[in-house]
């Protein structure tokens, strides 16, 4: 089994190298990930500039890009060989409801998933690698399920883990993503030289944490599993909206 590991928060962050000594084993490792911490970037590819790949001590390799830049690359020149699974994380944070539209922990396992590959995104959902452990211990069992149970579809998974101590885990939930309120108001600031300068704001509070959620899995120290899609089209609304712009066919 061959498994490209990525993540966003670049390729020297605890996390990776978690994931990487927890999946030690259970096939062949290549990691590709951002030289820098590229934390919401989402799915942006860079277009602008080329990309430079180089290689650490440690053998992994690093980008000067995205998430899905690094997986892209990856997938379409960087190596010679079709990964059987991408994984990306463990990410210094949680990913979950709206959340996961920004994430470029997701954004690095969806690259893999648009290239027919299953992925997993991991994350740990406190900041400051407490119970990265916890994490990791995770990680390892549900890939390799993955890799011994394989799902039928091609499949994205986007995993948060309570940062807690193995033994306060509740078990594992599979959810449906949870959402939040909109974000608090920017943050004002100014240069040295008077101009201003704006933060973004911190993310809003939960407005829907019900239990089948994964906003309401952790919050009861439970693993929270989401499997992801990628077709944003609102089936529901097709025929309202095929009236509303069938009234200007005249027009054109």
């Amino acid at each position: 089994m061959r498994i490209l590991v990525s993540n966003d928060d670049g390729y020297n962050a605890p996390g990776i190298e978690a994931l990487v000594r927890a999946l030690d084993g259970l096939g062949d490792l290549t990691v590709v990930a951002p030289e820098t911490n590229c934390s919401g970037a989402s799915n942006s590819l860079t277009l602008n500039r080329p990309l430079s790949v180089r290689q650490a001590a440690n053998g992994f390799y690093f980008v000067n890009g995205t998430p899905s830049d690094c997986v892209h690359i990856a997938l379409t020149g960087l190596l010679d060989f079709r990964p059987d699974l991408v994984v990306s994380g463990i990410n210094n944070g949680a990913n979950m409801g709206d959340d996961t539209l920004y994430s470029g922990t997701v954004a690095a396992a969806t690259e893999g998933f648009l290239f027919g590959i299953p992925s997993i995104a991991f994350s740990l959902i406190k900041k400051g690698w407490e119970h990265l452990d916890t994490a990791a211990h995770v990680a390892r069992l549900l890939v390799q399920q993955q890799l011994s149970a394989p799902l039928a579809q091609n499949v994205l998974l986007n995993v948060n883990v309570p940062a807690v101590p193995i033994k306060a885990l509740h078990g594992m939930q599979v959810t449906r993503l949870g959402k939040r309120h909109q974000s608090e108001p920017v943050v004002k600031s100014s240069t040295p030289y008077g101009d201003p300068v704006y933060w973004i704001g911190p993310v809003g509070h939960v407005s829907d944490s019900a239990a089948d959620t994964d906003f309401g899995a952790v919050a009861q120290n439970i693993v929270s599993v989401t499997p992801l899609r990628l077709d944003l089209t609102h089936y529901e609304q097709l025929p309202e909206v095929k009236i509303w712009a069938g009234a200007l066919c005249a027009s054109l």
